[in-house]
Formats: C-alpha cells, sequence, structure tokens
C-alpha cells in the first residue's frame, strides 16, 4: 500500500508535525494526556508513531494499545513497549474496548461521514472518548502551493485527503452527541479542537 513519505518514517513524520505545531507540538498531546488517569486502559486509534505513549503514558502504568493502518508505526510501538495492532478502521468494525477511546488528527480521514467512527469509539469505550482534531490545517490553506503540498504528504494509505475540519465543522459534527459532551476546547495554539465525550451514556 503506498503512502506518503512522511507516513513511512516515523523520524520524518514527527519532524514535519513538529515545524506546523512549532512550540505548541507537546501541549498537542500534554492536553490529551492528562485526561488519562494512571492505571487506565486506552486504545489509540490511528496512533501514528504513538507519541502520545512514548513521550506521556508509558511512564504512568497506562495500558495503552495502539491502532494504525502503518506497519511501520506499529513495529516502533511495540519495540517501545506497547501493545499495536495493524488496523484498518474503515474495515474493521467493532474497535477493542478500553476506559479511554483517543483519537488525534485522523477523524478528517472520514469525511465526509465521520459519525459512525465516533459512534464506534463510544461503543468500545468505558469511560472517555477524546478527540482532537485540527481546525487549522495547511491543506486547506488559501495558498494554492501550501495546500497542494498538504494533501499529497498527509496521505497515509487511504488516498489523498481534500476535505478537513473547521472549528465550526467539527462543532456541527458533535451537536448530535451535546449530551455525552463533558468538555471542549481549543488546543495547541488553536491548531486543534478537543471533545471529551461520556462513554456511559
Amino acid at each position: 500500500m503506498k503512502t506518503s513519505l512522511i507516513y513511512r518514517n516515523g523520524r520524518i513524520y514527527e519532524l514535519l508535525m513538529r515545524g506546523l505545531y512549532g512550540s505548541h507540538y507537546g501541549a498537542r498531546f500534554r492536553a490529551i494526556a492528562e485526561l488519562i488517569p494512571e492505571g487506565a486502559s486506552v486504545v489509540d486509534v490511528c496512533c501514528g508513531p504513538a507519541t502520545l505513549y512514548t513521550r506521556h503514558l508509558r511512564a504512568r502504568a497506562v495500558d495503552y494499545t495502539g491502532l494504525d493502518l502503518n506497519a511501520g508505526f506499529i513495529t516502533r510501538l511495540i519495540a517501545a513497549g506497547g501493545h499495536g495492532q495493524v488496523w484498518n478502521v474503515r474495515a474493521d468494525a467493532a474497535l477493542p474496548p478500553a476506559d479511554f477511546v483517543v483519537m488525534q488528527a485522523s477523524l478528517y480521514h472520514f469525511l465526509p461521514d465521520a459519525a459512525p467512527v465516533v459512534d464506534r469509539m463510544l461503543a468500545a469505550a468505558r469511560e472517555r472518548v477524546i478527540l482532537a482534531e485540527p481546525v487549522r490545517n495547511l491543506a486547506t490553506s488559501d495558498n494554492p502551493v501550501l495546500a497542494a503540498i498538504g494533501r499529497r504528504y498527509t496521505d497515509a494509505g487511504d488516498g489523498a485527503q481534500t476535505r478537513r475540519f473547521t472549528e465550526a465543522t467539527l462543532d456541527e459534527l458533535f451537536r448530535a452527541y451535546e449530551n455525552r459532551v463533558v468538555a471542549r476546547s481549543l488546543i495547541a495554539g488553536g491548531r486543534e479542537k478537543l471533545y471529551v465525550l461520556d462513554a456511559r451514556g
């Protein structure tokens, strides 16, 4: 399966993300890690190079499982001491159960209809679903050159993504879950919006 260069190499991926987020790079992970108590079980959907685990959760006795389409990322995660599975979220119906089910910067892959993925995360979570999604995106830049670069280099192997969330369209999606929303906030210098949903109904 052909993927863009940044998805083939975890170090390149992280370097690009650091470039995009600048001084807010670490904060985007800390915002999620702070919501997860020591000893909890976590399933990280579309985990990428599992930076949430390696930099923030590994030292806290968290039972972490990362799911990603990229076998290289999963191999790296397992070598770092975590649990991981190569997983096609589009093809596999039920997600593994955990106290907390997390997704960061990946919900746009399931546009135009991302709600079924949110529903499957809620079905798998025993306590909370934590979703953080970019609402300021390179791929939707007004500059056509930057937009083309953003679309080309964010292909995770499931096709280049031309759609992205804005804050308004992300809020619109989560209006259907209003009775479950326990927190929402902009993080990472306003580049991402964080939603926390109560999975217990």
